[in-house]
């Protein structure tokens, strides 16, 4: 039995993944947490977000309840997980975390805690995306240098990273993939008398509109033909779920950091 904690448990994430782990047998939702001030702390977290009596008090301070769990699970902000993260890493406790927008610095910061605690970092948890990731690496070292390569993102307008981690990371991949330094080819608008096109650049461009979950288009342009490859997500429950999975499998870890491509035995 994997005993889990959802930290910001009543967030567009955070509820779903708490919701979301009724459905496993082998997970124990041990505790949940939100912000100082919150209407839910000390209520009852699934009869607060309409999944039912869970026998879990939604607590104010993750060190309050983290030692009754095996895994925290952050989709929080940044400033919230790095705190998050401190305290596990105390405690001796793994950590999946799903939030995105970390500079190079805070990267390396978690990288440092995953020399204590086994941790999960990716920025979309989806099982189609992360199998996405394997596919443009391969296309990506077939036709990269005589294509062009652009990628397109949308979420919602309340989403307050730009460009999405996802995005990010299908660039990074794809950097890699042909040999490019991403800082130094990525382009992220256009406008004006910019000039033709250079050969290396890779752009991503930038959505946000209503209640989009999220889509993210990458597309090779070739002379006569292009390669266009699309992953739409309609629900959150994808998330969720691979969050849920995420935690299963850190829990049997040794210290180390770990992205959804190891989870899902891709690497």
């Amino acid at each position: 039995m994997t005993k889990i904690i959802v930290t910001g448990a009543t967030g567009r994430m955070g509820s779903r993944i708490t919701a979301l782990s009724r459905e496993y047998n082998d997970i124990q939702l041990a505790g949940a947490t939100e912000r100082e001030g919150h209407d839910a702390i000390g209520k009852e977290i699934g009869q607060f977000i309409g999944a039912g009596d869970m026998n879990v008090k939604v607590a104010s301070k993750l060190e309050d309840t983290i030692d009754s769990s095996d895994v925290v699970i952050d989709f929080t902000s940044i400033k919230a997980t790095l705190e998050h993260l401190n305290i596990a890493s105390q405690r001796k406790k793994a950590m999946v975390i799903g939030t995105t927008g970390f500079e190079k610095k805070e990267i390396e910061g978690i990288k440092e805690k995953s020399k204590d605690i086994p941790i999960v970092l990716a920025p979309n948890m989806s099982v189609g995306v992360n199998l996405l990731l394997k596919v443009l690496q391969d296309i990506a070292r077939v036709v990269g240098n005589d294509y062009d390569i652009e990628i397109v993102e949308a979420h919602h307008r309340l989403k307050k990273d730009a460009p999405s981690g996802t995005a990010m990371k299908m660039a990074q991949v794809i950097a890699q993939a042909i040999d490019r330094n991403l800082d130094e080819v990525a382009v992220y608008a256009r406008k004006g008398l910019i000039g033709e096109r250079t050969k290396k650049e890779i752009g991503i461009q930038t959505v946000r509109a209503g209640d989009i979950v999220g889509e993210h288009t990458v597309l090779f342009g070739g002379m006569g033909e292009r390669i266009e490859i699309t992953h739409k997500a309609s629900s959150r429950d994808t998330f969720a779920r691979g969050a849920l999975k995420a935690a299963l499998w850190i829990h049997k870890q040794k210290p180390g950091l770990y992205d959804m491509q190891d989870v899902l035995g891709l690497k």
